[in-house]
């Protein structure tokens, strides 16, 4: 299904036959897959084929986000779990890989700060996190915290560390989001925390958001996995960037 939403990233139609040939799965596999992302309105099914519902740019919905790269994001968690030290304060971006990385916080000490319903649901019985939910309306689908009462929420704390979520990332067009409401939310994590860590699978780097969240000179650290594209890791490197590879 990967190669799949890849294509529906850009190509406005899709046949089962030229899916079937690409991917080396049978057309009934195709066919299972392209109802199943009917369903979930990211296209419309056609004679043949399927019709892309997504404008250029536009973020896939969050369920078939979280079957992206699954494996790359277990690992880019790993990491960022051994990063943290137990007693640190965390602001936990919206997201399918910070949700991830949420899942395996929850047997850590720590207080969390998560900015999305989802990893706020995650966390909510871990005995040991203290939880402190911002606040602020919530996206369709995402359930990202948004709007003037998640900034303000955000600008009255000082945190150790900012785990950021990824739409599009290099060196050249910075970190990016495809949702604009979210650009200011997350530019209030970065400047309430003391160490700001980017996380993406190396998708990431070919692709890039509408909104500018950031240059890459603001991150810390970026977490990826071994996908990521060489060039760009080195540009990262050069910018200063530590760069780790799950």
């Amino acid at each position: 299904m990967a190669t799949l939403i890849e294509r529906l990233r850009t190509t406005e139609h899709v046949t089962v036959t030229e899916l079937a040939d690409e991917t080396g799965a049978s057309e009934m596999t195709i066919r299972r897959d392209l109802d199943q992302l009917a369903e979930r309105g990211v296209l419309r099914r056609v004679r043949g084929g399927a019709v892309s519902l997504l404008l250029r740019g536009e973020a896939m919905p969050f369920a078939v986000r979280e079957q992206e790269a699954a494996d790359a994001k277990e690992r880019i968690a790993t990491v960022v779990n051994d990063l943290l030290t137990d007693g640190e304060a965390v602001i936990l971006d919206g997201g399918t890989t910070t949700l991830t990385v949420a899942r395996a916080l929850a047997r850590r000490r720590l207080t969390v700060v998560p900015l999305d319903m989802h990893s706020a649901n995650a966390l909510g019985g871990a005995p040991r996190i203290r939880l402190l939910v911002p606040g602020g309306r919530t996206t369709p689908g995402a359930l990202a915290f948004t709007g003037p009462l998640t900034e303000a929420s955000l600008a009255s704390l000082r945190v150790d560390t900012a785990v950021l979520g990824v739409c599009g990332l290099s060196a050249e067009h910075g970190l990016t989001a495809h949702e604009l409401d979210e650009v200011p939310v997350k530019r209030a994590a970065i400047a309430s925390a003391r160490r700001v860590v980017a996380v993406c699978d190396g998708a990431k780097f070919g692709r890039t958001g509408l909104g500018l969240v950031c240059p890459v000179t603001t991150l810390d650290m970026v977490v990826t996995d071994r996908s990521a594209p060489e060039t760009a890791v080195s540009r990262l490197r050069d910018a200063g960037v530590d760069v780790r590879l799950a």
